[in-house]
């Protein structure tokens, strides 16, 4: 039996339709060499069901059975028999024996947006990309957090300092809009926004008020308040702050600039992913009113930091609730201890949880018409996992119902099986099942470059069985919408993991993170990036060679006027070939060659091929591939779409012979390549 021509997956030529409704009919197809076996069932829980060879194409037999769904999860796998040959397929491929965790599933009536299936993403960490509206920006001593007062960077191209949470660069929602056009030609198709909302930090991963974006980002129309006096201790006095993220003119009037800044990006064809912070507020939220920012506001009801008898008091856990403890207790509860974190309590609060519920609903509605959420450290909510789940099938319903077509991922370390199984997220950031794996084997540094590990880099077995176990934790639509990034606001820099420097900037420098880097290893991670399952997400400034170890390092400003044009234009012809090559976007994918620093794979839907093969090591070689697994023609041509080596790139034309089904390539140090078949470019007008 050739087993390495079995294959199976959830994509639609394997699963027809590939999302099918509750009490739908479903095709299930199996993939064999021609002549090749004697037998293929399906097996369904103790069920076996034989499956009847229904067509061949070129090298390959097809094996269908239709099967009626009702409303429960489809588990499934396959036993093929050649004589006393037997074997067992599921998602994790060949196996001796039935492994019932790797079945294939199927969800019936989960599906996610079409748009979002293999979208290019772009995520930008608003305050660091680009300012388009000096009168916004936070001001020195506007407010004091964290014990000390905010401050505005005067220098852009300043790297940020250590304790950088409350420093601004005035990165604003008008620099987004300023650069579309920039982003429109690099072919972004959706951006996510680190949060948006009212916050006292940069990062604003501390909300204070969920109903406006932070007229900070957005615009302020009214300024009369006063920054601090000198030897300020708390906000009492903060009038300037309080009157710029309190006051309803300021705060409507960025929420109109949002308005219209969704409006011209989906006049574009392009989508906007907010940010939901959910487990947790900030201190200075108007609920708890830690800070004492709305307490000398009448508009505003008492926090319930300020007053027990505040309407928001059961919004949190009070680990000591006496009355003489008010005003201004200070007894609860924070996430992971952090007193500017309060933990939300939503057991305790069912308006609390229809408020969050309102939220979700709000902002993927018009007028607003956002296309989704990320929802930050979505398995931490509520203080129970059983209430977690609660939650989230209660909010995808929500938001769904509002707008259809939103977009649910969630950030999760971890086996994320049980929120995927249809009713709650969508899908993830994906860690486990591309940005760690694919680190490892391409550098062998840790994600936040804390570790070095030279027997993780260019280990093919290592990376290979991380994709296939983590990979097997998201049904197929999960996996098609997955945010796929090399860097974000969370990680060091990926361009900063070449150069094996182990540390954070703190104990190395800023100027450590740009030294001995390896640009062809970026290129390398690009590419197949561009080429692999999922929504490839671009962390701003990757593309333009911004480097930084963990945050605040790697949240660097856009180097406008200094960017690394070669890099720039280099992603811009693999996001043209991502978005171009149709295989690229909900396709197939096989590993077709493996070994020391060497990945060689196909992608592939209904007649149409790419292969993509990866030389990670500093070394020439020759390298033999068998695209006849990918659906290649046995004899013929294959096209270079993108050549990408120590040295640069290239896009100029060029032919490989594909002899008895295997292809001979000659790969530079640090190469990556992108082919096709020669014959199906020409068929195209």
């Amino acid at each position: 039996m050739n087993r390495e021509a079995l294959f199976c997956d959830g994509t639609g030529d394997y699963v027809c339709p590939a999302e099918p409704e509750i009490n739908e009919k479903v095709v299930l197809r199996f993939r064999t060499a021609h002549n090749d076996v004697d037998e293929v069932k399906l097996h369904i829980g103790e069920q076996e069901y034989p499956m009847w060879k229904t067509r061949t194409d070129g090298e390959f037999d097809f094996y269908e059975i239709e099967y009626q769904l009702g409303e429960d999860i489809l588990r499934y796998c396959f036993e093929i028999k050649q004589g006393a040959e037997i074997c067992f397929y599921s998602r994790y491929g060949i196996t001796g024996k039935k492994e019932n965790y790797y079945d294939f599933i199927i969800s019936p009536g989960f599906k996610t947006p079409e748009w979002a299936k293999g979208a290019v993403m772009y995520q930008i960490f608003v305050d660091r990309f680009y300012n388009g509206d000096p009168t916004n920006d936070v001001e020195d001593n506007e407010y004091i957090y964290i014990g000390a007062p905010s401050r505005k960077v005067k220098d852009w191209n300043q790297a940020p300092e250590a304790m950088d949470i409350r420093n601004f660069y005035g990165g604003d929602l008008q620099g987004v809009l300023d650069k579309l056009d920039y982003l429109q030609d690099l072919g972004v198709e959706v951006i996510y926004f680190n949060p948006l909302f009212v916050s006292p930090s940069n990062h604003k991963y501390d909300i204070q008020d969920y109903d406006y974006i932070d007229p900070h980002y957005g615009k302020i129309v009214v300024d009369d308040g006063e920054v601090l006096p000198a030897g300020a201790k708390d906000n009492i006095h903060a009038t300037k702050y309080q009157q710029r993220t309190g006051d309803i003119r300021n705060l409507e009037a960025s929420n109109q600039l949002f308005i219209k800044l969704v409006e011209e990006m989906h006049k574009r064809g392009m989508r906007v992913i907010l940010d939901g912070v959910f487990n947790h507020c900030g201190s200075f939220n108007k609920w708890i009113d830690r800070e004492r920012i709305y307490e000398p506001q009448p508009d505003y009801p008492k926090g319930a930091y300020v007053s027990k008898e505040s309407p928001y008091n059961s919004f949190f856990l009070f680990h000591d609730a006496r009355n003489e403890l008010w005003p201004y207790n200070g007894t609860y509860d924070g996430w992971w201890g952090h007193d500017t974190l309060p933990k939300l309590d939503y057991e305790d609060s069912p308006q609390l949880e229809q408020y969050i519920m309102d939220i979700g609903r709000k902002w993927v509605s018009p007028p607003y018409n956002v296309d989704g959420w990320r929802l930050d450290v979505a398995a931490d909510l509520g203080f129970s996992n059983e209430y977690n789940h609660i939650f989230w099938k209660r909010f995808r319903k929500e938001v769904k119902d509002a707008n259809p077509d939103a977009i649910i991922l969630a950030e999760h370390y971890g086996d994320p099986q049980d929120w995927l199984q249809g009713d709650e997220w969508d899908s993830v950031m994906n860690y486990d099942a591309f940005m760690e794996p694919l680190t490892w084997f391409l550098t062998g540094m840790e994600k936040h470059s804390d570790e070095y590990r030279p027997d993780l880099c260019g280990n093919a077995d290592n990376f290979v069985g991380a994709m296939r176990h983590f990979m097997a934790s998201m049904l197929t639509p999960s996996l098609q919408v997955a945010m796929n990034e090399l860097s974000n606001h969370d990680h060091s820099r990926f361009l900063t993991r070449t150069n094996h420097k182990s540390g954070r900037v703190a104990q190395l420098g800023t100027e450590a993170a740009e030294k001995d880097v390896n640009k062809a290893i970026l290129r390398e991670a690009v590419i197949m990036q561009m080429t692999w399952i999922g929504a490839p997400t671009i962390y701003y400034g990757d593309e333009a060679g911004l480097c930084g170890f963990t945050d605040p390092d790697n949240r660097r400003t856009f180097p406008w006027g200094n960017e690394d044009k070669e890099l720039q234009a280099f992603h811009k012809e693999v996001i043209r070939i991502h978005k171009e090559e149709k295989p690229l976007k909900k396709g197939s994918i096989k590993l077709l060659a493996s070994d020391e620093n060497l990945l060689a794979y196909g992608r592939f839907e209904a007649d149409e091929q790419i292969v993509v093969v990866v030389n990670n090591s500093d070394e020439l070689r020759t390298v033999t591939v068998p695209v006849w697994y990918a659906g290649v023609e046995m004899e013929g041509r294959m096209k270079r779409l993108i050549y990408s080596y120590e040295n640069g790139y290239t896009t100029e034309y060029d032919e490989y012979i594909v002899q008895d089904g295997e292809i001979v390539l000659n790969m530079g140090s640090h190469s990556a390549i992108v082919l096709k078949p020669a014959e199906a470019l020409r068929l195209m007008p």
